[in-house]
């Protein structure tokens, strides 16, 4: 996808709004925030304006999950047919859960390969395309090091500087061997861990998209947690997705500006949301491959915008890393159309030009920086 070249979750923040023509709808990234759309495991179907609509929520991948459809030929076997891709992909990709791929070829780790589905296989393989891209900054193996700061699960210090030089040592897409003719997945060392949380919504959103597409379904809002939302085709009557996002430094539903998005995807990295501070400086969850420490940019958060959600997922973490100079020159230089802009702790937007012409900022806190 992208040149070679050298160079989770504000999106837990971004809140999304979408102006619907018969009101809003408030997209929520992480369980009990606010009223849901839908009833958990049901669905509610209605008429928006001419266009039969059906929505309903989900807890998968440890987070909300909305999504609403328009169709006259939606139907309940959607929903029901993406619930069940949901649930396979969440155990699929997990390192956590025993009876998963991932969770296999971890504990296979150092010693064995392990046999893995086509779609576990796919995944596994953009995601060392994309460390491949970003020259590591993006690195699928950084699960020794997200274990050991623990950030946002109970992580509240700064590990000592043998164990973040150890988990770093076992930190390196390049030891991941792939054997595509066998259809398996091997981790060089033992103590290695796979870890696809960097691309594993954003790749889920994609295969919904595509599920959609191939039933005649064009138009539809798809939300993963607020971590990768997909607005696919444009609303009923042709008119753009409204999109809110959220302010980083006040209470959800606070919005910073807006964006208008059709057949996009919108992804988002921030440091506001998982974090613990010692001795005056925050620590957050984006961890750096290259240092084995969270990322010291100035920066509050990245948000991408993609045709493509697995892309947009990993962009929004190995451009996080880069920092607002080099990031934005990076997202410019994609043969894609990518787009994408920093905000940083100095409340100043850093954008693509593209960016420029589109987000309406109503905060007057925040200002383009560039």
């Amino acid at each position: 996808m992208f040149k070679n070249k050298k160079t989770a979750l504000l999106l837990a923040a971004l809140v999304i709004i979408i102006a619907a023509a018969v009101g809003a709808w408030l997209f929520l990234g992480s369980k009990g925030d606010g009223e849901p759309n839908s009833t958990q495991g049901g669905s509610q179907v209605s008429g928006d304006g001419e266009t039969k609509s059906l929505s309903q929520q989900f807890f998968i991948y440890d987070t909300v999950v909305n999504i609403k459809i328009f169709g006259d030929t939606v139907s309940q076997k959607n929903m029901d047919d993406i619930q069940q891709m949901l649930e396979r992909m969440d155990i699929e990709f997990s390192r956590t859960k025993e009876g998963g791929e991932i969770y296999d070829v971890n504990l296979a780790a150092g010693k064995q390969a392990v046999a893995v589905s086509d779609e576990t296989l796919d995944a596994v393989k953009q995601s060392v395309k994309y460390a491949q891209e970003m020259d590591g900054l993006f690195d699928p193996t950084i699960g020794p090091l997200v274990d050991l700061w623990n950030i946002g699960s109970g992580g509240d210090h700064v590990p000592p500087q043998a164990e973040i030089d150890k988990a770093k040592s076992l930190t390196n897409y390049k030891d991941i061997i792939i054997d595509e003719k066998a259809k398996t997945v091997k981790l060089a060392k033992e103590g290695m861990v796979l870890d696809l949380g960097g691309i594993g919504k954003g790749y889920a959103a994609d295969r919904i998209a595509d599920y959609l597409k191939a039933q005649g379904l064009d138009s539809a809002m798809i939300n993963l947690g607020g971590s990768s939302i997909i607005g696919l085709g444009t609303k009923p009557g042709g008119s753009q997705w409204n999109i809110g996002l959220q302010d980083p430094d006040k209470s959800r539903g606070t919005q910073l500006g807006t964006i208008k998005i059709s057949d996009e995807v919108i992804d988002a990295s921030g440091v506001y949301e998982r974090f613990f501070m010692q001795d005056g400086v925050r620590y957050h969850h984006i961890l750096d491959p290259r240092t084995g420490y969270p990322g010291q940019l100035g920066l509050k958060s990245l948000t991408i915008m993609s045709p493509n959600a697995t892309d947009a997922d990993a962009l929004s973490t190995g451009v996080f890393l880069m920092g607002a100079q080099d990031g934005l020159k990076y997202l410019q230089s994609l043969p894609e159309k990518v787009e994408g802009f920093f905000i940083t702790e100095d409340n100043k937007i850093y954008a693509t030009p593209g960016i420029r012409e589109r987000l309406v900022l109503t905060d007057p806190t925040y200002s383009f920086g560039n």
